[in-house]
């Protein structure tokens, strides 16, 4: 498939994880990827790995809106045009509610939510212009509570929120907005989860396909999202949590 062939995508935090996995799919179907992320070295890594015609590493702090604007101009003057946006940054911290900073609530709600915002606003008049797509990811942490999560339950849900409001404001332009939402994924965010094996399999049994999700799962809903193969769909919160929202919380028999 060359779904995007002639296409410009921006990844954000395309360095690792659920980021890397996204950029390597649009790629793989003919897309030119604007990768960005605050880690240069390991950004140049994943540039490295796709054509060097159709790769743009550019270093940024999604949570700046100066640097987000400089993102989308500098991707616009590199490659013409802008059909994509994914917004894919984010930073999590947990903890008791009386135990969460002022410095942790900020810096969850600058990068998972202010990004968000900043990278929709600065790409819209060239989204306009292509009647291009803008796909955020949330979590499933942004559509239900966890324990002792309160920041990123707050941040993910305000994302999946915005994503309604934005498809409303931007459908008339012809511009489609829409949210996949991803339960427990082997990334380096979860890295101390993946690596406890007992909490693993805990978490395991409340997902009815009984394991967690891989990078490359999501990049391909998300390829799917942004594609011409889901024309009519806006507005749109996807989980991608292995029958996880199915449940009423009852737990395993």
């Amino acid at each position: 498939m060359n779904r995007f062939e002639s296409k410009v995508v921006i990844v954000t935090s395309a360095a690792s994880g659920i980021g890397a996995s996204t950029a390597r799919r649009f790629a793989s179907e003919g897309g030119s990827v604007v990768l960005v992320d605050r880690n240069e070295m390991a950004l140049a890594d994943i540039a490295r790995e796709l054509p060097s015609d159709r790769v743009l590493a550019h270093v940024a702090d999604v949570s700046d809106s100066d640097a987000v604007d400089a993102m989308v101009a500098t991707t616009v003057k590199r490659f013409g045009r802008l059909d994509v946006l994914v917004n894919n940054a984010g930073v999590h911290e947990g903890g008791e509610p009386q135990s969460i900073t002022n410095e942790q609530w900020r810096q969850v709600m600058a990068t998972d939510v202010d990004g968000v915002f900043f990278g929709c606003r600065a790409a819209l008049p060239h989204l306009a212009k292509t009647k291009g797509s803008i796909v955020n990811t949330t979590s499933v942490s942004g559509t239900g509570g966890d324990w002792s999560m309160s920041p990123y339950n707050a941040a993910k849900g305000a994302v999946v929120n915005l994503t309604r409001a934005l498809a409303m404001d931007l459908g008339k332009k012809g511009v489609r907005v829409n949210a996949v939402c991803p339960t427990l994924t082997r990334t380096g965010m979860t890295a101390d989860v993946m690596n406890d094996g007992k909490l693993l399999a805990k978490l395991a049994e409340q997902i009815p396909l009984g394991r967690v999700c891989e990078p490359d799962e999501i990049a391909s809903v998300i390829a799917f999202v942004a594609s011409e193969d889901a024309s009519f769909i806006t507005g749109s919160d996807v989980a991608i949590d292995g029958g996880v929202s199915a449940s009423n919380g009852q737990p395993p028999q």
